[in-house]
């Protein structure tokens, strides 16, 4: 068990129960105060089983520990994953928060700086690209996902992001990176900088496109992101999209987020390597009455060292049963906490 929180607190240290308990108030205050940082997480570090799923709760925000614990989730029983529900606060971290790589989940912190550095509004498409010979090479490759764009090819922004984020194209990642900063390089100079102003502190990259194993990052950081990244309408409205056309080609450009299939998903991105295994951002709406609960959730390292294809499945098949289950029971949870029944008020 432990607490992580990367900020400086000055408290009252003392002996007496009434000491602690000012320590204990002075470190929620900071917190709460915005201190910079990871998810502020109580992860279980040891086995993953279902005998300790009770004990996978982060607390974030205003979110109680009593609607954690009612939801009694079916965390994944390996590797790690990090849920929260938008305006109320983490729902809990389950796995050992260490650095692990993330295949393309790395292209939403590719697309989030491209948007920051070159914004999209309403309907808008933005510049018109032209494909490079290196993009249009990288097309036929065989041992990495791309996107089937040719040399010469005019594409505009939008249509650029979604080549990247639905087929999950590894060479329009790098396209963009060099479109934006002459180089992947410096443009990954940009994603370690973007990552660090939104507390990002376990995260590290290393490429526009997630391919390279150096890539690394944690569930909770990671959770972090896709929060703030879909404060971006026009990658918001990308992840979304179930295809998209590409000109000059017959058949549709495919997601690869088959989570998007089930009622109430509205995004984000898989990513899947032999080295990195399945991995899945997800974000959801859940109904409640006449309204409804946004729901983010980061599967990371289903399967390591099988296929890209089988880690991709088993990303998949947990996030669908913690979306279950978060469809089933979050909204009573939530009530039963605002009605009092939990001892809170």
């Amino acid at each position: 068990m432990f607490v992580r929180a990367h900020c400086a607190v000055r408290a009252v240290l003392g002996g007496s129960s009434r000491g602690r308990r000012r320590t204990t108030w002075a470190l929620t205050a900071a917190l709460l105060a915005g201190c910079t940082g990871g998810l502020l997480a109580f992860a279980d570090g040891g086995d993953s089983g279902a005998g300790d799923r009770g004990n996978a709760v982060a607390q974030q925000s205003s979110m109680p520990r009593a609607v954690a614990d009612r939801l009694d989730l079916p965390w994944p029983e390996e590797g790690q994953t990090a849920l929260a529900v938008e305006k109320a606060g983490a729902l809990g971290v389950k796995g050992a928060q260490q650095p692990v790589p993330i295949a393309s989940l790395t292209k939403v912190m590719t697309a989030y700086v491209i948007l920051k550095e070159h914004p999209l509004k309403g309907g808008e498409n933005g510049p018109v690209v032209k494909v490079d010979e290196q993009a249009a090479a990288e097309a036929h490759s065989l041992s990495e996902s791309t996107a089937p764009v040719r040399q010469g090819q005019l594409l505009s922004q939008r249509k650029l992001l979604e080549l990247m984020l639905l087929p999950s194209g590894n060479n329009v990642a790098r396209l963009l990176a060099r479109w934006d900063s002459g180089s992947q390089k410096k443009f990954t100079a940009k994603m370690n900088a973007a990552a660090a102003r939104l507390g990002m502190v376990h995260t590290t990259y290393t490429g526009a496109s997630g391919f390279e194993s150096t890539t690394r990052s944690t569930a909770a950081d990671q959770l972090r992101l896709a929060r703030e990244a879909m404060k971006e309408p026009a990658l918001r409205a990308t992840v979304a999209l179930r295809s998209t056309k590409l000109p000059g080609q017959a058949e549709p450009v495919r997601n690869t987020n088959k989570l998007l299939e089930r009622p109430g998903v509205i995004g984000l991105k898989t990513g899947s390597s032999t080295p990195a295994g399945g991995n899945l951002m997800w974000a959801a709406e859940i109904p409640d009455g006449t309204s409804h609960h946004v729901v983010y959730g980061v599967v990371l390292s289903q399967r390591v060292g099988t296929s890209p294809t089988e880690g991709n499945q088993a990303a998949l098949e947990s996030s669908e049963r913690l979306l279950d289950a978060l469809q089933e029971r979050l909204p009573a949870a939530l009530a039963a906490y605002g009605d009092g029944r939990d001892g809170r008020r």
